[in-house]
Protein backbone atom coordinates (compact mmCIF):
# COMPACT_ATOMS: atom_id res chain seq x y z
CA UNK A 1 0.00 0.00 0.00
CA UNK A 2 1.38 3.14 -0.49
CA UNK A 3 2.38 5.77 2.14
CA UNK A 4 -0.57 8.29 2.91
CA UNK A 5 0.14 11.93 2.46
CA UNK A 6 1.61 13.46 5.51
CA UNK A 7 -0.13 16.77 7.08
CA UNK A 8 -0.32 19.24 10.31
CA UNK A 9 -2.53 20.43 11.97
CA UNK A 10 -1.31 23.60 13.28
CA UNK A 11 -4.06 25.12 15.53
CA UNK A 12 -6.06 22.27 17.96
CA UNK A 13 -9.68 21.64 16.43
CA UNK A 14 -12.93 20.05 16.33
CA UNK A 15 -11.89 16.41 17.33
CA UNK A 16 -14.47 15.24 14.60
CA UNK A 17 -12.81 17.39 12.10
CA UNK A 18 -9.54 14.96 13.18
CA UNK A 19 -11.14 11.74 12.57
CA UNK A 20 -12.02 13.08 9.42
CA UNK A 21 -8.49 13.98 7.93
CA UNK A 22 -7.53 10.49 9.70
CA UNK A 23 -9.28 8.72 7.26
CA UNK A 24 -7.44 10.11 4.33
CA UNK A 25 -3.95 11.19 5.22
CA UNK A 26 -1.22 10.82 8.18
CA UNK A 27 -2.16 13.65 10.58
CA UNK A 28 0.05 15.73 13.03
CA UNK A 29 -1.59 18.41 15.09
CA UNK A 30 -1.35 20.66 17.71
CA UNK A 31 -3.25 18.71 20.12
CA UNK A 32 -2.54 21.05 23.07
CA UNK A 33 -2.54 24.51 20.89
CA UNK A 34 0.51 25.66 21.86
CA UNK A 35 1.95 28.79 20.25
CA UNK A 36 4.30 28.03 17.99
CA UNK A 37 7.45 30.12 16.52
CA UNK A 38 7.29 30.31 13.00
CA UNK A 39 11.04 28.36 13.56
CA UNK A 40 8.95 25.75 15.29
CA UNK A 41 6.26 26.05 12.21
CA UNK A 42 9.01 25.21 10.38
CA UNK A 43 9.92 22.01 11.91
CA UNK A 44 7.16 20.31 12.41
CA UNK A 45 6.07 20.88 8.42
CA UNK A 46 9.20 19.23 7.65
CA UNK A 47 7.62 16.08 5.57
CA UNK A 48 4.54 16.78 5.50
CA UNK A 49 2.73 17.63 2.31
CA UNK A 50 -0.30 19.84 3.59
CA UNK A 51 -1.12 22.00 6.35
CA UNK A 52 -3.79 23.22 8.14
CA UNK A 53 -4.07 26.79 9.00
CA UNK A 54 -6.08 29.56 11.21
CA UNK A 55 -4.96 32.60 9.95
CA UNK A 56 -2.17 33.33 12.70
CA UNK A 57 0.53 31.37 10.85
CA UNK A 58 2.22 33.21 8.45
CA UNK A 59 3.06 31.36 4.89
CA UNK A 60 5.87 33.26 3.38
CA UNK A 61 8.66 32.77 0.74
CA UNK A 62 11.09 31.66 3.37
CA UNK A 63 8.29 29.19 5.19
CA UNK A 64 8.23 27.68 1.59
CA UNK A 65 11.95 27.14 0.74
CA UNK A 66 12.47 25.87 4.28
CA UNK A 67 9.56 23.56 3.64
CA UNK A 68 10.31 21.80 0.60
CA UNK A 69 7.69 18.98 0.38
CA UNK A 70 4.46 21.32 1.27
CA UNK A 71 2.03 21.24 -1.67
CA UNK A 72 -0.89 22.81 -0.34
CA UNK A 73 -2.28 25.14 2.78
CA UNK A 74 -5.75 25.42 4.25
CA UNK A 75 -6.87 28.55 5.85
CA UNK A 76 -9.40 28.07 8.44
CA UNK A 77 -10.88 31.60 7.51
CA UNK A 78 -12.46 33.18 4.35
CA UNK A 79 -9.76 36.07 4.89
CA UNK A 80 -5.72 34.69 3.32
CA UNK A 81 -3.49 37.82 4.62
CA UNK A 82 -1.42 35.00 6.46
CA UNK A 83 -0.57 34.02 2.99
CA UNK A 84 2.05 35.48 0.72
CA UNK A 85 0.30 34.64 -2.48
CA UNK A 86 3.15 35.28 -4.74
CA UNK A 87 5.05 33.47 -3.08
CA UNK A 88 3.05 30.51 -2.76
CA UNK A 89 2.14 30.21 -6.44
CA UNK A 90 5.94 30.89 -7.80
CA UNK A 91 6.55 28.15 -5.54
CA UNK A 92 4.11 26.06 -6.64
CA UNK A 93 2.56 25.66 -3.57
CA UNK A 94 -2.00 25.80 -3.58
CA UNK A 95 -3.27 28.07 -0.99
CA UNK A 96 -7.57 27.50 -0.13
CA UNK A 97 -10.02 29.29 2.37
CA UNK A 98 -13.37 28.86 3.85
CA UNK A 99 -15.98 30.91 2.24
CA UNK A 100 -19.90 30.59 2.14
CA UNK A 101 -19.55 29.03 5.26
CA UNK A 102 -18.77 31.85 7.20
CA UNK A 103 -21.40 33.92 5.11
CA UNK A 104 -24.52 34.66 7.25
CA UNK A 105 -22.85 33.82 11.00
CA UNK A 106 -20.47 36.94 10.47
CA UNK A 107 -23.39 38.94 8.95
CA UNK A 108 -25.16 38.58 12.30
CA UNK A 109 -22.32 39.71 14.14
CA UNK A 110 -21.43 42.58 12.11
CA UNK A 111 -24.88 43.80 12.79
CA UNK A 112 -24.79 42.89 16.15
CA UNK A 113 -21.88 45.25 17.17
CA UNK A 114 -23.24 47.97 15.02
CA UNK A 115 -26.39 48.15 17.07
CA UNK A 116 -24.11 47.65 20.15
CA UNK A 117 -22.27 50.49 19.56
CA UNK A 118 -24.78 52.94 18.00
CA UNK A 119 -27.13 52.09 21.33
CA UNK A 120 -23.91 51.97 23.72
CA UNK A 121 -24.81 48.63 25.36
CA UNK A 122 -21.37 48.16 26.31
CA UNK A 123 -21.27 51.59 28.11
CA UNK A 124 -24.73 51.07 29.54
CA UNK A 125 -23.33 47.58 30.93
CA UNK A 126 -20.48 48.90 32.62
CA UNK A 127 -22.53 52.03 33.51
CA UNK A 128 -24.72 49.54 35.73
CA UNK A 129 -21.97 47.14 36.96
CA UNK A 130 -20.16 49.82 38.44
CA UNK A 131 -23.05 51.14 40.64
CA UNK A 132 -23.36 53.99 39.03
CA UNK A 133 -27.52 53.64 37.90
CA UNK A 134 -29.05 55.95 40.47
CA UNK A 135 -31.96 58.01 38.31
CA UNK A 136 -33.39 58.52 35.01
CA UNK A 137 -32.70 61.14 33.27
CA UNK A 138 -33.66 62.81 29.63
CA UNK A 139 -30.46 62.06 28.19
CA UNK A 140 -28.95 58.74 29.79
CA UNK A 141 -26.73 57.01 27.85
CA UNK A 142 -28.77 57.77 24.77
CA UNK A 143 -27.48 56.90 21.49
CA UNK A 144 -28.21 56.86 17.94
CA UNK A 145 -31.31 55.40 15.77
CA UNK A 146 -30.42 52.40 13.71
CA UNK A 147 -34.10 51.40 11.92
CA UNK A 148 -34.54 54.14 8.93
CA UNK A 149 -30.96 55.69 9.34
CA UNK A 150 -28.29 55.54 6.65
CA UNK A 151 -26.13 52.28 6.03
CA UNK A 152 -22.88 52.48 4.62
CA UNK A 153 -20.89 49.65 3.33
CA UNK A 154 -17.27 49.78 2.21
CA UNK A 155 -16.71 46.32 0.93
CA UNK A 156 -19.81 44.49 -0.88
CA UNK A 157 -18.41 40.88 -1.19
CA UNK A 158 -20.83 38.12 0.43
CA UNK A 159 -20.60 39.59 4.32
CA UNK A 160 -21.13 43.16 2.94
CA UNK A 161 -23.89 42.04 1.30
CA UNK A 162 -25.31 39.85 3.69
CA UNK A 163 -24.82 43.40 5.99
CA UNK A 164 -27.03 45.23 3.42
CA UNK A 165 -29.77 42.92 3.49
CA UNK A 166 -30.24 43.17 7.10
CA UNK A 167 -30.17 46.83 6.90
CA UNK A 168 -32.45 47.26 4.21
CA UNK A 169 -35.31 44.09 4.75
CA UNK A 170 -34.98 44.03 8.63
CA UNK A 171 -34.44 47.92 9.90
CA UNK A 172 -35.58 49.52 6.93
CA UNK A 173 -32.00 51.63 6.62
CA UNK A 174 -31.15 53.13 3.12
CA UNK A 175 -27.99 51.19 1.90
CA UNK A 176 -25.40 52.54 0.26
CA UNK A 177 -22.31 51.25 -0.62
CA UNK A 178 -18.73 51.63 -2.01
CA UNK A 179 -16.85 48.50 -3.58
CA UNK A 180 -13.69 48.56 -5.95
CA UNK A 181 -16.20 47.43 -8.22
CA UNK A 182 -20.04 47.80 -8.55
CA UNK A 183 -21.93 44.79 -8.33
CA UNK A 184 -24.52 43.79 -10.92
CA UNK A 185 -28.02 45.40 -11.11
CA UNK A 186 -30.03 42.31 -9.74
CA UNK A 187 -27.81 42.26 -6.92
CA UNK A 188 -27.98 45.33 -5.92
CA UNK A 189 -31.67 45.53 -6.18
CA UNK A 190 -31.68 41.84 -3.76
CA UNK A 191 -30.19 44.29 -1.18
CA UNK A 192 -31.51 47.61 -1.92
CA UNK A 193 -28.27 49.06 -2.10
CA UNK A 194 -26.74 52.14 -4.14
CA UNK A 195 -23.27 52.46 -5.24
CA UNK A 196 -21.62 56.26 -4.37
CA UNK A 197 -18.03 57.17 -4.36
CA UNK A 198 -16.09 56.65 -1.11
CA UNK A 199 -16.11 60.26 0.14
CA UNK A 200 -20.07 60.40 -0.13
CA UNK A 201 -20.01 57.20 1.60
CA UNK A 202 -18.04 58.42 4.49
CA UNK A 203 -20.28 61.73 4.41
CA UNK A 204 -23.36 60.26 4.46
CA UNK A 205 -23.41 57.50 6.29
CA UNK A 206 -25.06 57.49 9.71
CA UNK A 207 -23.42 53.66 10.55
CA UNK A 208 -20.41 52.39 8.12
CA UNK A 209 -19.30 48.65 7.79
CA UNK A 210 -16.17 47.93 6.93
CA UNK A 211 -16.10 44.47 5.29
CA UNK A 212 -12.98 44.71 2.26
CA UNK A 213 -10.07 42.11 2.69
CA UNK A 214 -7.28 43.52 3.96
CA UNK A 215 -4.41 44.03 0.81
CA UNK A 216 -0.97 46.63 1.48
CA UNK A 217 -3.75 48.91 -0.79
CA UNK A 218 -6.31 48.78 1.75
CA UNK A 219 -4.19 49.21 4.62
CA UNK A 220 -5.56 52.38 6.77
CA UNK A 221 -8.09 52.56 4.33
CA UNK A 222 -9.74 54.31 7.15
CA UNK A 223 -7.50 57.23 8.67
CA UNK A 224 -7.34 60.27 10.43
CA UNK A 225 -8.55 62.15 7.00
CA UNK A 226 -11.09 59.75 6.46
CA UNK A 227 -13.01 59.69 10.43
CA UNK A 228 -12.88 63.60 9.93
CA UNK A 229 -15.08 62.99 6.82
CA UNK A 230 -17.90 61.10 8.60
CA UNK A 231 -21.00 62.71 10.89
CA UNK A 232 -20.15 63.25 14.65
CA UNK A 233 -23.40 61.11 14.99
CA UNK A 234 -21.69 58.30 12.81
CA UNK A 235 -20.55 54.53 14.20
CA UNK A 236 -17.80 52.55 12.48
CA UNK A 237 -17.72 49.12 12.79
CA UNK A 238 -14.76 47.01 11.21
CA UNK A 239 -15.47 43.23 11.49
CA UNK A 240 -12.98 43.06 8.18
CA UNK A 241 -9.31 42.66 9.40
CA UNK A 242 -7.04 44.57 11.43
CA UNK A 243 -4.82 47.26 9.34
CA UNK A 244 -7.90 48.41 7.63
CA UNK A 245 -8.47 50.96 10.39
CA UNK A 246 -5.17 53.46 11.95
CA UNK A 247 -6.50 52.14 15.13
CA UNK A 248 -4.58 55.31 16.74
CA UNK A 249 -6.38 57.65 14.85
CA UNK A 250 -9.99 55.92 15.60
CA UNK A 251 -9.08 56.07 19.52
CA UNK A 252 -8.22 59.90 19.33
CA UNK A 253 -11.08 60.52 17.23
CA UNK A 254 -13.90 58.51 19.37
CA UNK A 255 -12.23 60.42 22.82
CA UNK A 256 -12.69 63.81 20.45
CA UNK A 257 -16.12 63.19 20.30
CA UNK A 258 -15.63 63.44 16.30
CA UNK A 259 -17.13 60.30 15.60
CA UNK A 260 -20.27 58.65 18.09
CA UNK A 261 -19.25 55.26 18.38
CA UNK A 262 -17.45 52.40 17.16
CA UNK A 263 -17.45 48.28 17.16
CA UNK A 264 -14.07 46.34 16.56
CA UNK A 265 -14.22 43.08 16.15
CA UNK A 266 -10.25 43.09 14.56
CA UNK A 267 -6.95 45.00 15.38
CA UNK A 268 -3.79 45.93 13.92
CA UNK A 269 -1.39 43.84 15.49
CA UNK A 270 -4.01 41.51 16.98
CA UNK A 271 -4.76 39.97 19.78
CA UNK A 272 -2.63 43.05 21.10
CA UNK A 273 -5.18 45.95 20.93
CA UNK A 274 -3.53 49.77 20.72
CA UNK A 275 -3.87 51.03 24.45
CA UNK A 276 -5.70 53.82 23.83
CA UNK A 277 -8.43 51.99 22.53
CA UNK A 278 -8.89 50.53 25.53
CA UNK A 279 -9.14 53.56 27.30
CA UNK A 280 -12.33 55.29 25.50
CA UNK A 281 -15.89 54.39 26.67
CA UNK A 282 -17.37 54.76 23.38
CA UNK A 283 -16.48 51.88 21.51
CA UNK A 284 -17.21 47.76 22.08
CA UNK A 285 -14.12 45.55 21.32
CA UNK A 286 -14.74 41.85 20.93
CA UNK A 287 -11.68 39.09 20.08
CA UNK A 288 -11.94 38.49 16.69
CA UNK A 289 -15.49 36.14 17.14
CA UNK A 290 -17.44 37.22 14.35
CA UNK A 291 -17.78 34.04 12.76
CA UNK A 292 -17.62 32.24 16.44
CA UNK A 293 -20.55 29.63 16.47
CA UNK A 294 -19.99 26.23 17.01
CA UNK A 295 -22.12 25.18 13.79
CA UNK A 296 -19.90 27.96 11.71
CA UNK A 297 -16.84 27.30 13.04
CA UNK A 298 -17.09 23.39 12.48
CA UNK A 299 -18.30 24.13 9.29
CA UNK A 300 -15.17 26.63 7.90
CA UNK A 301 -12.92 23.53 9.79
CA UNK A 302 -14.68 20.68 8.12
CA UNK A 303 -14.17 22.93 4.55
CA UNK A 304 -10.75 23.27 5.03
CA UNK A 305 -10.00 19.34 5.83
CA UNK A 306 -11.77 18.56 2.75
CA UNK A 307 -9.48 21.05 0.75
CA UNK A 308 -6.72 18.64 2.04
CA UNK A 309 -8.32 15.22 1.37
CA UNK A 310 -9.37 16.40 -1.88
CA UNK A 311 -6.27 17.88 -3.22
CA UNK A 312 -3.74 15.34 -1.79
CA UNK A 313 -5.77 12.29 -2.60
CA UNK A 314 -7.44 13.66 -5.61
CA UNK A 315 -5.53 16.17 -6.93
CA UNK A 316 -8.44 18.97 -6.84
CA UNK A 317 -8.87 22.33 -5.49
CA UNK A 318 -12.02 23.26 -3.56
CA UNK A 319 -11.94 26.81 -3.22
CA UNK A 320 -8.57 28.43 -3.93
CA UNK A 321 -6.97 31.45 -3.46
CA UNK A 322 -4.12 30.61 -5.88
CA UNK A 323 -3.66 28.11 -8.96
CA UNK A 324 -0.34 27.88 -9.81
CA UNK A 325 0.54 27.05 -12.90
CA UNK A 326 3.13 24.16 -11.62
CA UNK A 327 2.25 22.74 -8.96
CA UNK A 328 5.11 20.87 -6.45
CA UNK A 329 5.04 17.33 -6.93
CA UNK A 330 4.12 14.77 -4.55
CA UNK A 331 7.87 13.89 -2.84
Amino acid sequence: MAQRPAILVARAIFPEVLDRLREHLEVSHNEHDEEWTPDELIHRLQGKAGVLTTGGQRIDAALLRACPTLRIVANMAVGFNNFDVAAMTAAGVVGTNTPDVLTETTADFGFALLLAAARRVAESEHFLRTGRWGRWSYDLLAGQDVHGSTLGILGMGRIGQGIARRGAHGFGMQVIYHNRSRLNPTTEAECQASYVSKEALLRQADHLVLVLPYTPQNHHSIGAAELAQMKPTATLVNIARGGIVDDAALAQALRDRRIAAAGLDVYEGEPKVHPDLLTVPNVVLTPHIASATRATRLAMATLAANNLIAFLTRGEVLTPVNLPTHVRAAS
